[in-house]
């Protein structure tokens, strides 16, 4: 029997934690070696339905030491090969897309985004190291179940904004934007991974209820975290994530849900990061855990 497979590779926010450039209070743990704390790489995860043949979602400017890190995705073959089928994207933002260099060097395999995503991708020529004989770009369309690898994927519209290099001014978040979600099955086994959302939608509730492990977007704990941690400029929501706490938070929403909770893509200033904080505890009592880099899920 299939059994769906998911490696987390990394489970920070852009930037990774700590980040190179911060001593932010959760940085600077990480920075002085406290036990409390454990380093992250930029959200990615691996899925398979059968451990031989693997799908990424998202590639991380880390992906090089990701791969290297993880046995199940080390070369193959003679002298060059992989067990990496595909690559799925979820979005366009750096985080997402930057790591795709690290497979320029002409192992074959197919690489599924929304029209969108790859539209962004054609218009910068650095992305042409992919050669187009060895690399199939596939347009996927939103709510259109595909198959890779013997996986059911679907990629579905969460509620963001287009990546920060296209702003110009205050960006108008929706449903019609490039951020999108991944939803994978095997055998009647489903997991749902939303590394952004600003918002939850009925349609986005729907699909947290019916899947059985939900990897969500834990990126702040509040939505002035970064302003209040004197890190930044723009609350959560203006980036395109909807807090943890708070009304209309993401944590009262999760703990209603039957099936395994993860947060992932959580910001380096985030003191879920902090084993034994009142945050990280108050998340673990709903009975949400919090992603780290090699952490596996088995349905």
């Amino acid at each position: 029997m299939r059994r769906l497979t998911a490696i987390v590779l990394g489970a920070a926010a852009g930037g990774g934690y700590p980040q190179w450039n911060c001593r932010c209070p959760v940085c600077r743990l990480a920075w002085d070696g406290d036990s409390r704390v454990k380093p992250r790489t930029q959200a990615s995860l691996a899925v398979s339905a059968d451990n031989e043949r693997w799908v990424l979602v998202n590639a991380a400017p880390d992906l090089r030491a990701q791969l290297a890190a993880t046995p199940a995705l080390r070369p193959t073959g003679d002298v060059r090969g992989s067990p990496i089928a595909a690559v799925v994207l979820t979005g366009a933002e750096i985080d997402q897309i930057a790591g795709l260099l690290h497979l320029r060097e002409r192992t074959p395999f197919s690489l599924h985004a929304t029209q969108e995503t790859l539209a962004l991708l054609a218009a910068n020529p650095v992305f042409d190291a992919l050669g187009a004989d060895v690399v199939t770009r596939r347009a996927v369309a939103r709510d259109t179940p595909f198959a890779v690898a013997g996986l059911a994927i679907e990629l579905f519209a969460a509620p963001g904004k287009v990546p920060l290099y296209l702003e110009r001014g205050e960006p108008q978040g929706g449903e019609d934007s490039v951020n999108t979600g991944a939803e994978f099955v095997a055998d009647g086994r489903r997991l749902l991974f939303v590394p952004g959302a600003a918002a939850l939608t009925p349609a986005l509730q729907e699909r947290l209820a019916r899947a059985d492990v939900v990897m969500f977007d834990g990126t702040l704990f509040t939505d002035d975290e970064m302003i209040r941690a004197g890190a930044g400029a723009k609350t959560g929501r203006r980036m395109g994530h909807m807090p943890i706490d708070g009304a209309g938070g993401s944590l009262e929403a999760l703990a209603r849900l039957s099936g395994r909770r993860i947060y992932i893509h959580i910001n380096n200033t985030n003191p879920i990061l902090i084993a034994g904080s009142p945050e990280r505890r108050r998340v673990e009592a709903a009975g949400i855990e919090i992603a780290e880099d090699g952490m596996e899920v088995t349905l």
